[in-house]
């Protein structure tokens, strides 16, 4: 069985499981300080998000705080009523982008360099998988007033190294990153 190191304890998990979400007999595994999927990096939380949601796309979300608090409607792209509510790729592509936004801010720093303007443009595909089910893919688009080409691509390079999105979906779903 899989180890998923815990906050106190290593907690073994079934194979094949996914270690990170389900544990021994359905139950759920908050793994904090968890080894990552991506070569085993050790992330210490530092912040976490919470949400719930009843009704799947056609429902409601509800953050445990209390800001986000909305019904959701699948678009008639996807054989849904196209009611004028967000949709859970809508919300993906907002967190991404202004995650991304913020890698770049975070690299720029690191870099002395000053950003003006900065801005990230996400869009978030949802379609049928070859093999049965779904897959997202994203396709970012970042400008940078007034950094030089060069410098600009080497900050968008280092900030999808950076970014916690960018690192969750890895080797997962396709992700264009273009510098326009």
């Amino acid at each position: 069985m899989p180890t998923v190191i815990g906050a106190s304890l290593p907690i073994r998990v079934p194979a094949g499981s996914d270690p990170l979400t389900t544990g021994m007999e359905g139950t759920t595994i908050i793994a904090r300080d968890a080894i990552a999927r991506d070569g085993g990096q050790k992330m210490k939380t530092l912040y976490e998000a919470k949400a719930t949601a009843t009704g799947g796309r056609n429902g409601h979300v509800r953050t445990s705080d209390g800001i986000l608090d909305m019904d959701l409607s699948i678009p008639k792209g996807l054989g849904g009523p196209g009611a004028p509510l967000p949709n859970p790729e809508q919300l993906f592509a907002a967190g991404y982008a202004a995650c991304f936004d913020s890698a770049l801010a975070y690299v720029a720093a690191q870099r002395k360099v000053k950003l003006n303007g900065s801005t990230v443009n996400a869009a978030v595909s949802i379609g049928p998988r070859e093999g049965g089910g779904f897959a997202l893919a994203v396709r970012l688009e970042i400008r940078l007033p007034e950094i030089p080409r060069e410098q600009a691509q080497e900050l968008v390079n280092a900030a999808h190294a950076a970014c916690p999105y960018s690192n969750a979906v890895r080797n997962n779903i396709p992700v264009d990153v273009q510098l326009a």
